[in-house]
């Protein structure tokens, strides 16, 4: 029976368009990708008071000079960089990361120097799926099972640089080192990492208290103990008084002082004077690397800030890169998984050559030997010396299973 010409007929056609363009209206929505992102805002946490206040203004330093690059922009999009000082405490660090995270809204955030302020604060970037891009310290608890997906480490993970100079230890045919560190989870994971690649035994092991500035009783006991050399990992102020104390008490030439390049950067230099000359370090980065976008980075920087800059200011540059060529890839989209896919493929050209991350989204890079020298004018900088780990991965990766 035809019922086209019924009422029921009518009702039933009626029916039947209303459901085709309900289904085509919910097709439509779903095909429609996010729409673009007017701006960037990025949180940059880091330390610019107190001693290690050098190490967080070379970060922020590097990460604007990148931004002067990209013409104030990341990936095309305005760029808005809210900073707020940690002031190398934890309490200081949640409550601006609280700040950046609820008031402003901020899209990424990154910064941050010292794991004993990383640590605490961020389970709430990672609660708030927040994608967070270490500039600098790369704790155990981000590499290895315990990686996330929405932690990127931009620097290298803590033992790495520790694990290149005991890799130059063991081939310098050192038979007894004593390490010297703070005590925090960057301190002790430093000197595991110096432990893992070393083949000497260990003269002593002393830890210090965070932000200590004297060091005569250690001196002693490292004296005392009578080691070939000793490693010491003691970042920002820490370091520049080690450094003078143990050149003060003669030890200088008597024992070789061995250190991670954050003991022996521009800042430590500048700050020592003539005892640095001579220390071997070691590094991810370096100055006088021969490409394009390192040559640009350092001749830029001195111009702008009128000093050389250290390795921290490198890491704060390339972590800006990092995100500019993530946001061009997303196409202005910063919702956290397109962001997170972006920034996975490492698409931008690093200051210090080549660079990709691993499964736990922590480098694998190249590791160098670098020597403070006195140029002819006099002015003391490192000069790199050679390679001693080639395209590193870190020992934690294999038990991260991210994808």
């Amino acid at each position: 029976m035809n019922l086209g010409n019924t009422s029921v007929g009518v009702a039933a056609a009626r029916l039947r368009a209303r459901v085709w363009l309900a289904a085509a209206s919910a097709a439509v929505c779903c095909t429609v990708a996010a729409a673009p992102a007017k701006e960037v805002k990025v949180g940059l946490v880091t330390t610019l008071s107190g001693p290690g206040a050098a190490l967080g203004n070379e970060i922020r330093d590097g990460f604007n000079l990148a931004l002067q690059h990209t013409g104030g922009k990341l990936g095309g999009l305005p760029a808005q960089v809210l900073v707020a000082d940690d002031q190398q405490k934890a309490d200081a660090g949640r409550q601006a990361v609280e700040r950046l995270l609820k008031r402003d809204k901020v899209d990424i955030m990154t910064g941050m120097v010292f794991s004993n302020v990383l640590l605490p604060v961020m389970p709430a970037i990672l609660q708030a799926d927040t994608i967070y891009l270490s500039t600098n310290t790369g704790p155990e608890n981000y590499a290895g099972a315990g990686c996330h997906p929405n932690f990127f480490a931009v620097a290298w993970q803590n033992e790495d640089i520790p694990a290149a100079m005991g890799k130059y230890a063991t081939d310098k045919g050192y038979k007894r080192v004593a390490l010297i560190a703070p005590d925090y989870p960057g301190g002790r994971e430093s000197l595991k990492g110096f432990k893992r690649l070393y083949k000497g035994g260990v003269a002593d092991e002393v830890y210090t208290q965070m932000g200590q500035l004297d060091y005569g009783v250690e001196i002693s006991q490292l004296r005392a103990s009578q080691p070939d050399a000793v490693f010491f990992f003691l970042p920002g102020g820490m370091g520049v008084n080690f450094i003078k104390q143990f050149h003060s008490a003669g030890l200088t030439g008597r024992i070789a002082l061995l250190a991670p390049g954050f003991s022996g950067d521009q800042d430590t230099i500048a700050a020592v004077g003539a005892p640095i000359e001579g220390l071997f370090n070691t590094a991810q980065w370096a100055a006088d690397l021969d490409n394009a976008a390192n040559q640009r980075f350092v001749t830029d920087f001195k111009a702008k800030y009128g000093r050389t800059p250290s390795l921290y200011a490198s890491q704060g540059y390339d972590a800006a890169m990092l995100l500019d060529s993530a946001v061009r890839h997303t196409k202005g989209d910063l919702s956290t998984p397109a962001l997170r896919a972006a920034l996975k493929r490492a698409d931008f050209t690093s200051v210090r050559g080549s660079f990709a991350f691993n499964q736990n989204q922590y480098p694998i890079q190249d590791y160098y030997l670098r020597q403070v020298v006195k140029q002819p004018d006099g002015t003391l900088t490192n000069r790199r010396v050679a390679t001693v780990l080639t395209q590193y991965q870190d020992p934690f990766a294999a038990a991260c299973k991210m994808q």
